[in-house]
C-alpha cells in the first residue's frame, strides 16, 4: 500500500527504467509450461539468451556451446522463434504507452518513460512502477524488473540491482547508493575500460568519482572519461525522448479466463473507449482507424479493424463502431474464455485539420457533444478517472474515496 502525498513525487526520481528478464527465455518459458523452473538456452552452438535457472549455473549470453555445456550439462536448449520474441515485445511496449505516451525503446526487452505527467493519477512514481510490473505479467505474462530514479543512469542501474523481476527506488541519498558499486555497474564500462581502471587501482564507482577529468580522459579518451567522470558524480540531464510522431492510443485490460457475459465484455471495452477517447482529447488529436484486440484463454488472438467515415476524438462514434467489430466474435467471446481486450485508436491527425461537413444541425450536434466531453474530461482531470461513471456501471466501481457520478449513455 502506497501512502498518498506530495512528498512522494518530491522525495522520488520519475524517470523509470523497465527491463524484461531473460527475454527470450522467458518468452519459451511463458509458451511452454515444462520449462518453467528449468535451465533453459536459447540458440544452440552460440547461446542467444538463459534463463535464470541456467545463468544460476554460470551461463551467459553469446557463449559458446563448448562452455555453457560444461557449466550447465541439463540446460534444455531450444530453436529461437523470432517472430514470437517480436510479439511479445509489442505487447510489452502497448502496456509501457496505455501507462505513459513518453517511451524511450533502448531495445526490443527495454525502455526509459518519464512518468513525471502522471502526478494526479498516481501517488508516487513506485506506485506507477508497481502498476508497469503487475500489467505487463498479466497482459504478457512475462517478468520486468523496474528502477526508479533522478536519472536515466541511475534507473538503469537500479532495474539491474533489482533482477529478477524486481523493483528498486534509488534513494535520496544517490552517492550513498551508486559509490559503493563496482564500476562494471557503470552504463559504458565494458570488460576492457574494466581492466583499465582496476590496472590503476579503480575498483568502485566512488574511487572513479574521486578522479579528477583530465586523468580519465587521458587514460580512457576524451568522450568515455567525460562520460564516466559526469555520472559517476551523478550528472546525467539526458531526458527520456520519445523521437518520433504518435502513431496510435490504445488500452487494454487482462482478465481471468471465467466465462463472462456480452455485458460484462461491453463494459470493459467501453471503460477501453472511455479511456483512450480521453487521452486522443487530452493530446489534441483525432483517429480514422479503430481496432479491437482480443486474447483467448490457449493464448491464441484474433484483431478486427475498421477506419471511420472522417477522423474523430469522440467517444460515441469510437464506441459504436467498437461494438460493431465485436459482433461476429460475441459468442466466441462468451465460450472460449477471453481473457485480454485491447482498443486502439490509430490514423491520427491533429484536432483542427478536419473540414467540416454539411447540414449544419449534425455539426451543432457535434459540438454540443463536444462540449459535454470536454467536461467530462475536466471533471476526471481534476477529481481522478472515476469521479464520473455511467450509470449501468454504478454497481461496479469499487475503491475510490472519489464521489461517483453517473454520465448518461450516448
Amino acid at each position: 500500500m502506497f501512502v498518498s502525498s506530495a512528498a512522494s513525487w518530491q522525495s522520488q526520481g520519475s524517470i523509470l527504467h523497465a527491463d524484461l528478464d531473460a527475454f527470450f527465455a522467458s518468452v519459451e518459458q511463458r509458451d511452454d509450461p515444462d520449462l518453467r523452473g528449468r535451465p533453459v538456452i536459447v540458440g544452440g552452438g552460440i547461446a542467444m539468451a538463459a534463463s535464470y535457472e541456467a545463468k544460476a549455473c554460470g551461463v551467459r549470453a553469446a557463449m559458446p556451446e563448448r562452455i555453457w555445456r560444461s557449466l550447465c550439462p541439463d540446460a534444455i536448449v531450444v530453436p529461437p522463434r523470432l517472430s514470437a520474441y517480436s510479439q511479445a515485445s509489442k505487447d510489452v511496449f502497448a502496456v509501457l504507452r496505455d501507462i505513459t505516451a513518453v517511451v524511450e525503446p533502448l531495445s526490443i526487452d527495454e525502455a526509459f518513460l518519464d512518468v513525471s505527467g502522471l502526478r494526479r493519477s498516481y501517488t508516487s512514481p513506485q506506485e506507477v512502477a508497481a502498476v508497469i510490473r503487475s500489467e505487463v505479467r498479466a497482459v504478457v505474462g512475462l517478468p520486468i524488473s523496474v528502477g526508479v530514479a533522478r536519472t536515466k543512469f541511475l534507473a538503469k542501474i537500479a532495474s539491474a540491482h533489482c533482477k529478477p523481476d524486481g523493483l528498486l527506488v534509488v534513494p535520496a541519498d544517490e552517492a550513498g547508493f551508486l559509490h559503493p558499486l563496482p564500476i562494471e555497474r557503470l552504463w559504458g564500462v565494458g570488460k576492457v575500460t574494466a581492466e583499465k581502471l582496476r590496472s590503476r587501482g579503480i575498483r568502485t564507482v566512488g574511487q572513479l568519482a574521486a578522479l579528477d577529468e583530465r586523468t580519465l580522459t587521458h587514460a580512457l579518451g576524451p568522450a568515455a572519461g567525460r562520460h564516466l567522470h559526469a555520472v559517476a558524480n551523478l550528472r546525467d540531464p539526458r531526458p527520456v525522448h520519445t523521437g518520433h510522431r504518435r502513431r496510435s492510443i490504445g488500452s487494454q485490460s487482462a482478465f481471468g479466463a471465467r466465462p463472462r457475459s456480452e455485458s460484462e465484455i461491453d463494459d470493459i471495452l467501453t471503460r477501453l473507449v472511455d479511456r483512450v477517447t480521453h487521452r486522443l482529447r487530452d493530446a489534441d488529436l483525432r483517429a480514422r482507424t479503430v481496432t479491437v484486440r482480443l486474447r483467448w484463454a490457449d493464448f491464441s488472438r484474433a484483431t478486427r479493424s475498421r477506419t471511420l467515415a472522417s477522423a474523430t476524438d469522440s467517444t460515441a462514434p469510437i464506441l459504436a463502431a467498437t461494438r460493431s467489430l465485436m459482433y461476429d466474435v460475441w459468442g466466441q467471446a462468451v465460450d472460449r474464455g477471453l481473457t485480454l481486450v485491447g482498443v486502439t485508436l490509430s490514423g491520427l491527425d491533429p484536432r483542427g485539420s478536419e473540414q467540416l461537413l454539411l447540414p449544419l444541425d449534425d455539426v451543432r450536434r457535434d459540438q454540443t457533444r463536444a462540449e459535454l466531453e470536454q467536461a467530462v474530461d475536466d471533471v476526471r482531470q481534476r477529481f481522478g478517472t472515476t469521479a464520473l461513471t455511467r450509470a449501468r456501471m454504478l454497481d461496479q466501481d469499487v475503491g475510490t474515496q472519489t464521489p461517483v457520478l453517473p454520465i448518461s449513455e450516448p
